[in-house]
């Protein structure tokens, strides 16, 4: 199971916006930062991509809920590029 982390300092929503071009409209894109343990001896930094509006996450252990997944052209499974969503992640006693 993927287990991502959200630091209580990472509770924030970025914004970052990319400017017009040429015939190519502005863009705003928001995310949160977040780290995903992926094996190795320190979890890796990621960005979790956000909806405009939409609360950032608290801080906690989180998990892809089984939304996030999408099957490729090839059958392969992976994680869509938009509208991924976490869930927090259950720990056992």
């Amino acid at each position: 199971m993927l287990k991502i982390e959200v630091f209580p300092e990472d509770t924030v929503l970025i914004e970052r916006s990319i400017k017009a071009n040429g015939d190519k409209p502005a863009k705003t894109f928001y995310e949160q930062v977040a780290y995903a343990y992926l094996g190795g001896k320190f979890p890796v930094q990621i960005k979790l991509p956000m909806e405009s509006g939409q609360e950032p996450y608290a801080a906690g252990l989180y998990t892809p809920h089984s939304s996030s997944y999408v099957v490729n052209n090839f059958g392969g499974l992976e994680l869509k590029r938009f509208g991924q969503i976490i869930q927090p992640l259950r720990v056992k006693d």
